[in-house]
């Protein structure tokens, strides 16, 4: 019984020493997990600033009459009336950098395997011409954890990178991703880029979705000429709006700052979803813990008990109050 004893003591004091290591984890779980939530929604103001602009840029753009169309983000060359599509498409995958956080990024490989099936199974009409193959699809991917599971699986990545280990993902990395995935694009070099990632669906939980991230899908706005804006909000009248530089030039920005917008929602939200799981599961393993160190707690004092119950009934032998 000695050792038994000896034994549960030292189970209890190492969890006694790893519950503060617990508790930090879960604690810098849940602040980073409500940043990335309020870094996320701080992101809609500016959003539907950048928004506001359309109304007053494309009029310039569009001309009049009643041919006018919508403004397309692609350019065709001169050479080439209509330009061939590629068939090419980039699929950024979004994973964590650090362990700690479940099932994670095994969730979003699934979703990886699903998301090859279904472009195996895209109808002809939606593709371009010729064989359909996997070379078609560039995959890159953002978190070393991931891209570890990725290379195991067997996949072939164009390039990966890691988050930063201490801090959010920051707004220059989408700005730097969607700019250049952008250029490719009004270049005909890649026809779109898919976004898989983990999505929040509320209460701490996630489910792996795909999302289209270019083409951009700006909302409609009411399209007129000039004189059809409506009046700006200072009191000056309809057609106060001056376009000094050009139109063009102003809504190609709008559109990349659009597009790295919605890149880095997803980012942030990529950043929610894995830390509300490593914060879930560091609340389970500090209520394990809890749970395990109640229980050792009784073994010990049984075992206490035992013992010193055995000790005296040795003392009360060798004293000849009780027979051997």
């Amino acid at each position: 019984m000695t050792y038994e004893l000896k034994k549960a003591e030292r189970r209890l004091t190492n969890i006694q020493k790893v519950k503060p290591i617990l508790a930090a984890l879960r604690t810098i779980s849940l602040g980073s997990w409500q940043t990335a939530r309020n870094r996320r929604s701080g992101l809609g103001a500016y959003t539907e600033r950048l928004l506001g602009l359309l109304p007053l840029l494309l009029p310039h753009m569009l001309g009049s009459g009643s041919s006018r169309r919508a403004v397309r983000l692609r350019r065709r060359s001169k050479k080439e009336a209509t330009p061939q599509l590629s068939g090419h498409v980039v699929t950024l995958v979004i994973g964590s950098e650090r362990g700690l956080c479940g099932q994670y990024n095994k969730v979003i490989l699934a979703e990886v395997t699903r998301y090859f099936e279904r472009r195996k199974g895209e109808s002809p009409e939606t593709v371009a011409p010729g064989p359909r193959v996997m070379g078609d699809v560039e995959i890159v991917a953002l978190g070393s954890r991931l891209i570890r599971e990725l290379t195991q699986a067997g996949t072939t990545l164009t390039w990966g990178r890691a988050l930063s280990m201490t801090s959010l993902p920051t707004y220059e990395l989408a700005h730097e991703l969607a700019v250049g995935w952008l250029a490719r694009y009004e270049a005909y070099e890649l026809d779109g880029v898919d976004v898989v990632y983990n999505a929040d669906a509320g209460a701490g939980t996630y489910s792996s979705t795909t999302v289209r991230l270019i083409p951009p899908e700006l909302p409609a706005v009411p399209v007129g000429t000039p004189e059809d804006v409506g009046a700006p909000e200072d009191g000056g009248t309809p057609g106060d709006v001056i376009v000094e530089t050009d139109p063009m030039r102003l809504y190609v920005r709008v559109v990349e700052q659009w597009t790295a917008i919605a890149l880095y929602r997803l980012l942030l939200g990529a950043a929610v979803t894995e830390h509300s799981a490593r914060y879930q599961l560091m609340e389970s393993a500090t209520q394990n813990a809890d749970d395990l160190v109640d229980e050792l707690m009784l073994t010990v004092k049984s075992a206490r008990r035992q013992a010193i119950t055995r000790e005296m009934q040795e003392l009360a032998v060798s004293a000849g109050l009780l027979g051997e």
